[in-house]
């Protein structure tokens, strides 16, 4: 049986995205400065770590304290078990989750006030408020980078709070993507070549930021032809748009908890006060486009 479907996400009119769908183009950019401004880079350099991948994957998931390679791979379903494994356990050799995370959330607050266009102080707070509601919503069982995440204490600043809860929400629903993603039977290469077949996205963009070889693309492509997923040509066949299809909209439902507890008024509010910073954040050049993450401009 299908699951039930609920306002929180559904379509608002046909053809649009659902309000999970909207929240999360509206915030992401706000989280994902971390990863293209200089001050999370130049925190994880001054913590002694090795190379730009090493800081990403120890301050993403510093919060859920001193992992090892294979709990690691498993979050960071996208990337190569190599990839990951050159990072960690290493990184906290060089200094502590605790002193990752501090300085990871440090840079976080500093590159959004840097970057960020200039808000009035009560539509800020008003942002944070109905972002820290919609956290309140989330649930956590199969979610561990979003329930690390959701424990960390809130700092003081106010665009500190926002960077904190646009992260709890994006990796609850990251969370859940992955969750969608194995569900549909495509592991992490699998899971690129299809998004990169859907043409939201280029190859050399996925590939290149993940760490696939041409190698491991060719098998997974081999693979995805054989279950009739892609054509000859390396683009889907109706079966393969069927299954991201899928995959979306498990997506969504998954990410409905947070919209749903809300409400929908409350989510368009949200939306309507976060889009402005996050087009600015794009519009600025501090997100690029196209990037990895595959957010588009909202």
């Amino acid at each position: 049986m299908a699951p039930a479907r609920t306002e929180g996400w559904c379509e608002n009119v046909a053809g649009t995205d659902t309000l999970a769908r909207r929240l999360w183009k509206a915030i992401e950019p706000i989280h994902a400065v971390v990863y293209f401004a200089s001050e999370p880079a130049e925190a994880a350099r001054a913590n002694g770590l090795k190379g730009w991948w090493m800081g990403y994957f120890a301050g993403r998931v510093a919060p859920a304290g001193p992992l090892g390679p294979g709990a690691a791979q498993a979050l960071f379903f996208a990337f190569p078990p190599r990839r990951v494994s050159r990072a960690l356990p290493d990184a906290w050799s060089f200094a502590a989750p605790e002193k990752i995370l501090r300085g990871h959330m440090e840079a976080a607050q500093a590159a959004l006030e840097r970057t960020l266009p200039p808000v009035e102080p009560p539509e800020l707070e008003r942002l944070v408020v109905l972002l820290e509601r919609a956290v309140q919503g989330c649930g956590y069982e199969g979610r561990a980078l979003a329930a690390a995440w959701a424990s960390v204490p809130r700092p003081a600043a106010l665009v500190g709070r926002l960077w904190l809860a646009a992260t709890v929400l994006r990796e609850h629903r990251g969370d859940g993507h992955v969750v969608a993603l194995v569900h549909a039977g495509l592991n992490g290469v699998e899971a690129g070549m299809t998004h990169v077949a859907t043409g939201d996205v280029a190859r050399d963009v996925i590939q290149t930021s993940r760490g696939w070889t041409d190698e491991e693309w060719d098998r997974a492509r081999e693979r995805l032809a054989a279950r009739g997923l892609l054509d000859a040509d390396g683009g889907l066949t109706e079966r393969g748009h069927a299954l991201r299809l899928t995959v979306e909209e498990d997506t969504d439902r998954l990410a409905a908890e947070p919209v749903t507890h809300l409400g929908r008024e409350g989510v368009e509010e949200a939306i309507r006060l976060a889009v402005p910073l996050s087009r600015h954040l794009i519009d600025s050049g501090v997100i690029p486009m196209p990037n990895p993450i595959g957010v588009p401009r909202p």
